[in-house]
């Protein structure tokens, strides 16, 4: 065939079947007795094809293909939502572009840019940022679905209860007799500012949408606690990953009493956390308590085992899913937002 890309037609013939069977076996939708499947991806295989997915989008206005874009591939947290997201995608006969954004609109543009062109169908985001996603200012936009944690009301969401999530967790460890709790991945506090004069989840606090929710959230419950709310409880990071934290609460423990307890926002902060407490020979739960939010497989193994905040993933992706294939059969229909339920799982972190 030299250098001209085998085509359907060049397949069934070396299947001996026909060019519909092949297009079956590719697409996936259509039963094909296990035998003639057998023979077609052989010749598939020996043909070395690749679908033309240019010429299937002129045809049917379909690409098959789909992107995710996450700020942090290396959080674990994003590696089980990719993993399902393929997964689930899989089963509705797409395939997946992971792409990482970085947190930089311009990384979004480009992706909004694709699905105008037809080379993937559809886009789930997750912006760190409602002010900085391309989503707010790139004009009439094609079939996008949010996940996370921004605020908006421009395209379908999914996202949890970060401040009724969080309110949870910290009634737990007050619960558990503690006053004095550090939450660990706050936004900076203004120079100048006690904090207190600050509206957490406003435009003017600065942080990630996920870190002002989840600020608020601590802040709430302790309010209801009677239990005053000090700047100086809360430790500032911008990068939610456990080196950080890490670092950061080392210094923390160096400047300061230990606390009741720390709350981290993320389980890999947490595991961050865990390592500096263990460092400065400090015992959990003896001593002070810890516990995280996103339950990731790793929690359930850390010394000691973490309490955290879960919710369903493959609930929290499947409810993705189907709202961006609602988009892509008619994207003028309304945006609709999911709320995944969350719980409170307890571990030996925080077992006083």
């Amino acid at each position: 065939m030299g250098d001209m890309r085998p085509t359907v037609k060049d397949v069934a013939k070396l299947a001996g079947v026909s060019p519909k069977t092949v297009s079956n076996v590719i697409n996936g939708v259509v039963f094909v007795r296990p035998e003639t499947r057998a023979r077609v991806e052989s010749a598939l295989a020996e043909l070395d094809y690749v679908p033309n997915m240019s010429a299937r989008g002129l045809r049917n206005g379909r690409s098959g293909m789909i992107a995710l874009a996450l700020p942090d591939l290396l959080r674990p947290y994003s590696a089980e939502i990719v993993h399902l997201v393929v997964e689930l995608a899989h089963d509705r006969g797409w395939g997946v572009q992971i792409e990482q954004t970085a947190s930089e609109p311009n990384r979004e543009f480009q992706l909004l840019s694709k699905a105008r062109a037809y080379l993937v169908d559809g886009l789930i985001l997750n912006p760190v940022n409602l002010d900085d996603s391309a989503v707010m200012s790139a004009g009439p936009l094609p079939p996008v679905v949010l996940i996370g944690d921004v605020d908006q009301d421009v395209v379908s969401q999914v996202a949890i209860d970060n401040v009724a999530a969080a309110r949870d967790m910290t009634r737990h460890l007050l619960a558990k007799g503690c006053r004095r709790i550090v939450a660990v991945g706050t936004p900076e506090v203004p120079r100048g500012s006690s904090g207190e004069g600050v509206l957490v989840g406003s435009a003017e606090s600065p942080g990630t949408a996920a870190s002002r929710l989840r600020t608020t959230g601590y802040c709430e419950a302790l309010e209801e606690a009677g239990v005053p709310v000090d700047p100086a409880l809360r430790i500032p990071l911008d990068r939610w990953r456990p080196e950080g934290a890490a670092t950061v609460v080392a210094k923390y423990l160096t400047e300061h009493e230990l606390p009741d307890a720390f709350f981290c926002f993320t389980d890999s902060m947490a595991s961050g956390t865990l390592s500096a407490l263990w460092g400065a020979g400090v015992d959990i739960p003896g001593q002070t308590l810890v516990a995280g939010f996103d339950n990731i497989l790793e929690s359930q193994f850390m010394i000691p085992p973490l309490t955290t905040i879960d919710f369903d993933r493959r609930a929290f992706v499947a409810a993705a899913l189907d709202l961006l294939e609602e988009r892509m059969a008619d994207k003028n229909a309304p945006p609709r937002r999911v709320m995944i339920p969350h719980r409170v799982i307890e571990r030996a972190s925080t077992a006083r």
